[in-house]
């Protein structure tokens, strides 16, 4: 008999319940914000994955560090540790997780917590919640559909915005997917605040605007009433940075303002006859 396997998908890097045989097909990458890649659907193990890829951490400012995978593995997207006196925090997630990392994690005091921006990074988030006690993953429910590997240890949360501890908040801004999250670090930034979005504020490469996609591989914008709905979903948080969901995405000062002059431009440009 086929021993239980919890298949990932390699596109997208999503980890599926455990089943004898691989799904028929990932329902993300069938989904129009994403893609099948050219050679169709394939699909890995964790236990697979590990030996040919290796995790890399990167300091960003004093407690919080960036977490990627070399070579890149799935969307390509990169993780945030951020470390708080009462308790650290994963903010999105990578399908690669070994013993190395782990122990890293350790060493910085472990996690409390994690929180992800949107499906397209869900990835082993069960594994990463298991290998530090079986912490919660909150997610918003408005994207629940797309967890798939339902666990205990999922919060899915609802309303707009949801505070952690340390003065860490969630906040539903919507846009990319209903329930797509942004997590605000009031301490960021030498305590002028900083908001980590993955790419529900998508950090542009003149690394001086943002831009919002309802689908970033496949080019579909998003409605001035979503854009606006964005804006306003931060609005009442100061803040200096954004982290977003790659690497090297980030805007290092004044950026609220920034934010606030991409989504007027944005819709200058959809608006206009």
């Amino acid at each position: 008999m086929t021993d239980l396997q919890n298949h990932i998908c390699v596109t997208c890097g999503t980890q599926f319940s455990a089943a004898t045989q691989p799904p028929t097909y990932c329902p993300i990458c069938n989904n129009e914000r994403q893609y099948l890649a050219a050679d169709g659907q394939c699909w890995m193990t964790l236990a697979q994955l590990s030996p040919r890829h290796k995790n890399v951490f990167q300091r960003l400012e004093p407690q919080l560090m960036s977490i990627g995978t070399e070579p890149k593995c799935g969307i390509g997207q990169r993780a945030h540790l951020l470390q708080t006196a009462e308790g650290n925090v994963l903010w999105d997630c990578i399908a690669m997780l070994d013993a190395a990392t782990i122990d890293i994690i350790k060493g910085l005091g472990g996690l409390r917590a994690i929180a992800i921006s949107h499906p397209h990074f869900y990835t082993t988030c069960v594994e990463w919640s298991r290998a530090f006690g079986d912490i919660p993953v909150y997610l918003h429910s408005a994207d629940r559909e797309w967890m798939m590997r339902p666990d205990p240890a999922i919060q899915f949360w609802e309303g707009e915005s949801l505070s952690l501890f340390a003065g860490l908040t969630l906040i539903r801004c919507g846009g990319h997917f209903s329930g797509s999250q942004v997590l605000y670090w009031p301490h960021g930034a030498d305590g002028r605040g900083a908001l980590l979005t993955g790419d529900t504020i998508n950090v542009s490469q003149d690394r001086h605007s943002v831009s919002f996609m309802y689908s970033y591989p496949n080019l579909i914008p998003l409605s001035r009433a979503k854009i606006e709905r964005i804006v306003a979903a931060v609005a009442p948080y100061p803040f200096e940075r954004i982290y977003g969901g790659f690497w090297g995405d980030q805007i290092e000062a004044d950026a609220k303002a920034i934010v606030a002059r991409s989504a007027e431009r944005y819709i200058r440009q959809i608006s206009d006859a």
